[in-house]
């Protein structure tokens, strides 16, 4: 599995778990592909693993933001740690300064 995922609030939010390389890209598009369409989501934030993306992470993202588009899905996109992935019905951990 090279994708987490979680849907919340209407948006799917989407982790790549790792870098992409050449021979990861397509399956992890694959997995982007089928899990938006198996939800349908209004929005969709997808979260790269790096601050410094490869250009495979790129080439899957850009496979994404076309599926996106056709689907009519908001696409946003995050680095690293920017939204914590939680599973449904859990309580979020406490903010601290």
């Amino acid at each position: 599995m090279l994708v987490s995922h979680v849907l919340e609030d209407g948006t799917l939010h989407l982790r790549l778990l790792r870098e992409l390389d050449v021979t990861s890209r397509a399956a992890a598009a694959l997995e982007i592909e089928a899990i938006v369409s198996a939800y349908r989501p209004g929005r969709v934030l997808l979260e790269f693993p790096t601050p410094s993306p490869s250009p495979a992470s790129y080439s899957a993202l850009a496979r994404a933001r076309r599926m996106c588009a056709s689907l009519g899905i908001a696409l946003t996109v995050s680095g690293p740690g920017s939204v914590p992935l939680q599973a449904p019905g859990s309580v979020p951990p406490a903010m601290t300064a």
